[in-house]
């Protein structure tokens, strides 16, 4: 079982880096050398407790930086760690522009912004860049790489014969003293964000950007989509598009009254687990109750950047933070038809919704976004376009 794991995640960082080699995406040598430090350190299987899994096992770029594996992506889409049988709660968010997250804080508007993870926990207060705060977390997490202490990574780093030398290189032959683990660590979470920055992650070489300087033209269906993305479908009001380089996002939170995805693993270890995203983050930061309770059942919302990038058009990918929809179809047929359908009766999948005309209560039942979304009154052309439009905003696009 244990080497079945570790030929299957050798064999998707290989894949991996094939696919990054002919797609499009920026080379090698346009990498600085902390970023190229970092892409090292990202892609390696090493930096885990059976040495199988790397950040790109959970964050392939082939898929936009999100989960690599169609067949997890069609069910709980939770990433099986280093160690068998071993599995979070959420799906991988993007790591693709997560670097241009700002730190997390409550704005003028009393709106929690920025962070990472879908909950926002990786505040980007310790390194000063969510990005690199976020990048910690899975190398010490029990059910991701799964080692049991940042002085194993930073062992394994300095020892590595690939880039251990570029390591020392970039932040110094103190980083690899013993007595500086901590600083080590920090130095390797920097890097991981350094080449997250890069123009090898964050592309922006969509169609979408090459029609904003005039290469190439939107079909007309895509016009539509844009121009309802825009206005009737409510999409840009948390998802801003109006930048010269905009991110799909404004890294607030939101509780879109998404179903509980009844094919989760964590429902087989804790059947009755809720998912409290923001709320459970503050809460448990030791925020006021009248501040946490809300922001219950809200998760981060994300770039749609790459949200259909996939190898082929037979690979699922999922979507939201409990991957309950599988399709960009679904996902907008919901935020439109979300408040006028019945109540299915019971824990239903998408397709099981889909196919009965329903939709299941939210996970979360509190602070429910009911102005954005849920009774949008489009048309099945209308949804057709704005998903045509989603589809324009792939990087790797060959104008």
């Amino acid at each position: 079982m244990k080497r079945k794991i570790i030929l299957t995640h050798a064999l998707i960082v290989f894949a991996v880096m094939a696919i990054m080699a002919s797609s499009g995406i920026e080379a090698a040598e346009t990498l600085t050398p902390n970023e190229q430090l970092g892409k090292s350190i990202f892609f390696d299987v090493n930096l885990s407790f059976n040495q199988n899994q790397s950040c790109a096992s959970c964050h392939g770029p082939e898929v936009g930086w999100t989960g690599p594996l169609s067949a997890t992506n069609a069910g709980g889409s939770v990433y099986e760690g280093s160690i068998p049988d071993s599995f979070g709660d959420r799906k991988p968010p993007s790591a693709a522009y997560a670097t241009l997250s700002p730190i997390f804080h409550m704005d003028k508007n009393g709106l929690f912004v920025g962070g990472n993870f879908w909950d926002g926990r990786a505040t980007g207060e310790k390194l000063g860049n969510p990005a690199a705060d976020q990048a910690q977390g899975p190398f010490l997490n029990p059910l991701e790489q799964a080692l049991y202490t940042a002085a194993e990574v930073v062992e394994r780093v300095c020892a590595s014969t690939t880039y251990g030398d570029l390591f020392r290189q970039v932040w110094g032959e103190e980083a690899c003293n013993p007595n500086n683990v901590d600083m080590a660590y920090d130095y390797i979470a920097l890097s991981i964000a350094a080449y997250e920055d890069s123009p090898e992650v964050n592309a922006f070489t969509s169609k979408f950007d090459y029609s904003k300087n005039g290469k190439v033209k939107l079909n007309k269906q895509e016009q539509k989509g844009f121009a309802l993305f825009k206005g009737k479908g409510k999409c840009r009001l948390c998802h801003l598009s109006m930048s010269r380089k905009p991110l799909f996002t404004d890294f607030t939170f939101d509780n879109l009254g998404v179903p509980k995805n009844p094919e989760n693993p964590v429902y087989s270890v804790d059947p009755d687990f809720i998912d409290l995203g923001l709320g459970g983050f503050l809460e448990n930061a030791g925020y006021d109750e009248d501040i946490y309770e809300a922001e219950m059942g809200k998760q981060k919302v994300p770039t749609l950047r790459n949200v259909d990038l996939r190898p082929d058009d037979t690979f699922v990918k999922a979507y939201v933070h409990n991957g309950y929809f599988k399709s960009l179809e679904g996902i907008v047929h919901f935020y439109n038809t979300r408040d006028i359908k019945d109540v299915c009766s019971g824990d239903y999948t998408e397709a099981e919704a889909l196919a009965a005309d329903c939709w299941p209560l939210p996970e979360v039942a509190e602070n429910v976004n009911t102005d954005e979304l849920g009774d949008l009154g489009l048309t099945p052309e209308e949804e057709a376009a704005i998903v045509a439009f989603l589809k324009t905003l792939s990087d790797g696009y060959m104008p």
